[in-house]
């Protein structure tokens, strides 16, 4: 026998509690926050390795950078921080994946291999901005 009154509602299911939908402007508002603040970090790296550069060669790289157009650099330092842009395509792709709590964990890692590589690539290119005409 059971004790349910005529007409009384059954008890609905419960539904599980269930987290907050992530919308695109919360993600990409996300990586804004992050990337961008980070920016300085990787234009400061790479400006350390032409720095190296100008340091190690001077006096000679005086004359370089007088005879060099400053718009050569200006032109490199555009294309890496539209090469840094890159980043974005990669985090929204990982915070879409459903793997955003490890994703944000883990970032630093692009961060730091992404510098590494532009420094290589800077170091790279500065060489040969640097190289002295006599091939030494």
């Amino acid at each position: 026998m059971t004790s349910e009154r005529p007409g009384a509602v059954k008890d609905a299911p419960v539904p599980a509690p269930s987290r907050p939908r992530v919308t695109f402007c919360d993600l990409a508002a996300d990586a804004l926050r992050y990337w961008e603040s980070r920016r300085l970090v990787y234009n400061g790296a790479l400006f350390l390795v032409v720095l190296g550069h100008v340091v190690s060669g001077w006096p000679a790289s005086r004359s370089i950078l007088v005879r060099t157009p400053l718009l050569g650099f200006f032109l490199l330092a555009v294309l890496a921080n539209i090469c840094y842009c890159a980043v974005y395509a990669v985090d929204l792709l990982a915070q879409f994946s459903g793997l955003r709590g490890v994703w944000r964990k883990w970032r630093w890692v692009v961060l730091a291999t992404g510098t590494a590589f532009a420094a290589v690539i800077a170091h790279s290119i500065t060489t040969g901005f640097f190289r002295s005409p006599g091939g030494g």
